[in-house]
C-alpha cells in the first residue's frame, strides 16, 4: 500500500474503532432509538457496514474493469472537497441515499456480531489497497451518489469523513438515549418440573 492510501486506511481504522467504543459505551441503549424515524447507534453501525461493503464491490467491479477508467478531473475533485466540508458541517444532516437507507432495517444484528462483520469488510479493504495499482491511483473509481466519480484517495478521504459525520450522530443519539427512562428487562421463568 503507497503512503498516502496507509495514512488515510489508518485515519479510517482509528475513527471507526472510536464510534464503535462509543456505541459499545451505550450498553443496552445501543439498539434504543431516540424517536419515532430515528436509527439506534446499532443501526448507524449497520449503516456504515453496509455502506463500506457496497464501497468495496464497486471497486472490485471497477477493477475488474480498468480500461474504462477514465481520469480524474478538476470538477471531480471540486465535487469531492464539497462533499468533504458539508461532511464535516456538524449542524448539517443527510438523508441517507435511499439505497442504502432501505438496507437497514428496523431489527438489526447485536453489536459484537456486526463488530466482526465490519473487520471482515475492512480487512478486505485493506487487501484491496495492498494491491492497488499505482497507475490507477488517480483514475475514477468509486460512485458517490451525490459527488460523482471519486479516485481512490477521494473514496477513502470520503469514508473516514462518512465515519466522523455519524460518529457526531452517535453522540447525539447517546444524549437522548440518556436522557429516557432505563429500559424495561422482562425475566422470562423456566418451567420447572419436580
Amino acid at each position: 500500500m503507497n503512503h498516502r492510501l496507509n495514512l488515510r486506511f489508518e485515519q479510517l481504522e482509528r475513527a471507526t474503532n472510536q464510534l464503535l467504543v462509543q456505541v459499545e459505551l451505550l450498553g443496552e441503549r445501543a439498539s434504543i432509538s431516540p424517536g419515532p424515524g430515528q436509527w439506534s447507534a446499532v443501526q448507524v453501525v449497520h449503516h456504515l457496514l453496509v455502506s463500506e461493503t457496497g464501497i468495496n464491490q464497486y471497486i472490485d467491479k471497477k477493477l475488474a474493469q480498468t480500461e474504462d477508467l477514465e481520469e480524474a478531473g478538476v470538477g471531480g475533485f471540486l465535487r469531492a472537497t464539497l462533499l468533504r466540508v458539508l461532511l464535516r458541517l456538524p449542524f448539517l444532516r443527510f438523508a441517507a441515499p435511499s439505497k442504502l437507507k432501505g438496507l437497514t432495517p428496523d431489527e438489526v444484528p447485536p453489536l459484537p456480531m456486526l463488530r466482526a462483520e465490519w473487520e471482515s469488510v475492512r480487512r478486505k479493504l485493506e487487501r484491496t489497497l495492498n494491491e492497488y495499482p499505482s497507475k490507477l491511483l488517480n483514475r475514477a473509481i468509486f460512485k458517490h451518489p451525490r459527488s460523482g466519480m471519486l479516485t481512490i484517495y477521494q473514496t477513502l478521504d470520503f469514508m473516514v469523513d462518512h465515519v466522523l459525520h455519524h460518529q457526531r450522530q452517535v453522540s447525539r443519539i447517546a444524549q437522548a438515549v440518556a436522557a429516557m427512562p432505563p429500559p424495561i428487562v422482562v425475566a422470562h421463568k423456566e418451567n420447572q418440573t419436580t
